[in-house]
């Protein structure tokens, strides 16, 4: 049985105030900046949940954020997988990212949690900030697409630990790619834990394959904004 999946969008007001406040607190010539953002920004995303949009009228989102003609879909997505390939091509040759197309025209990007996470917790790696710049410069650039932000963990630990971990993790790289320029309004966030395992967790090489954070990168289409809302499967 499918366990329960906690999903939650980020408030723009809250959000953009709380994220002024850490870059504020960090000054711009101060070397370890970005390590203090990074952590700062792991802390905050806790605390900022709550629902920006009507999960039951699509419209809304495409009328505040825009949308993509459906004739449209296909080029608009080729485009944004074309750059996303070149732009993280070091990423991927190192393992670091994988990008997908899948048949709904959604792109999925994952992360490794190796190189992203410290075992067992939620900021950011410093090392993997010039990754998630990039990503999010074309995600701001390609901005008609509704983005869900999902954490998975293996199955070591409690089941209701592995959600708590897999949602602080999603909500870490929302936030990083929320100051780095992505409109908060577009993100959503999911925990899943251990529940979608893409291997047996029976070894230790499996384990780190099932230990990641998935972005969604799911169009918003005239006339079927809902799709975009619907959490992927």
């Amino acid at each position: 049985m499918k366990t329960t999946i906690h999903s939650t969008f980020i408030k723009l007001p809250i959000a953009a105030l709380l994220s002024s406040a850490v870059l504020a607190s960090c000054a711009t010539d101060d070397p370890d900046r970005r390590a203090k953002q990074g952590a700062a920004f792991g802390a905050l995303a806790g605390a900022v949940i709550g629902h920006q949009l009507d999960h039951d009228n699509g419209a809304i989102l495409g009328g505040v954020i825009g949308a993509v003609a459906g004739g449209s879909v296909g080029a608009y997505q080729d485009n944004q997988q074309k750059e996303l390939e070149a732009a993280l091509e070091q990423e991927r040759r190192n393992q670091q990212i994988e990008i997908e197309r899948l048949q709904d025209e959604t792109l999925k990007v994952s992360l490794s949690s190796e190189a992203s996470f410290d075992f067992d917790k939620s900021a950011l790696k410093p090392a993997f900030y010039p990754a998630l710049d990039k990503l999010a410069t074309l995600l701001s650039k390609y901005d008609r697409t509704l983005l869900h932000v999902i954490g998975y963990t293996d199955s070591v630990g409690s089941e209701s630990y592995n959600i708590t971990l897999s949602k602080e993790r999603a909500r870490s790289v929302a936030m990083y790619l929320n100051a780095e320029g992505v409109d908060i309004r577009r993100i959503r966030t999911e925990g899943r834990g251990e529940s979608e395992p893409r291997y047996a967790n029976d070894t230790a090489e499996h384990r780190a394959l099932n230990r990641r954070v998935e972005i969604f990168i799911k169009p918003i289409i005239e006339g079927q904004e809902q799709q975009a809302l619907d959490s992927p499967v």
